[in-house]
């Protein structure tokens, strides 16, 4: 599997976990650049995968777990499967509190 594959496969488990999303780095102005915003949020290196989440629900480690475990099978048999799962909630949406 190639980076560009892996990092797809894994913003897609990302998004099928409800309450978490990808932390973007896109400003209104700049959402018709044809760039795979999305995927800004994983960085791949053999020894970590690293993902740049925003979380809409609480609490967040049951959250991260069930990223993790969503996560975990993209990477089943690529040369990531044995590297670290960083996560890292760099913001915590609005909608938590409501």
């Amino acid at each position: 599997m190639i980076a560009n594959e892996a990092v797809e496969k894994i913003v897609g488990a990302i998004k099928g976990v409800a309450g978490l999303r990808p932390a973007t780095p896109v400003s209104p102005e700049t959402t018709w650049l044809p760039v795979d915003w999305e995927g800004m949020a994983v960085d791949l290196t053999p020894e970590v995968v690293q993902i740049r989440l925003i979380a809409s629900r609480l609490p967040i480690p049951p959250l991260l777990d069930l990223a993790v475990a969503a996560v975990r099978p993209v990477l089943t048999g690529t040369e990531w499967e044995k590297a670290r799962l960083r996560l890292v909630v760099t913001d915590l949406d609005g909608a938590a509190f409501a």
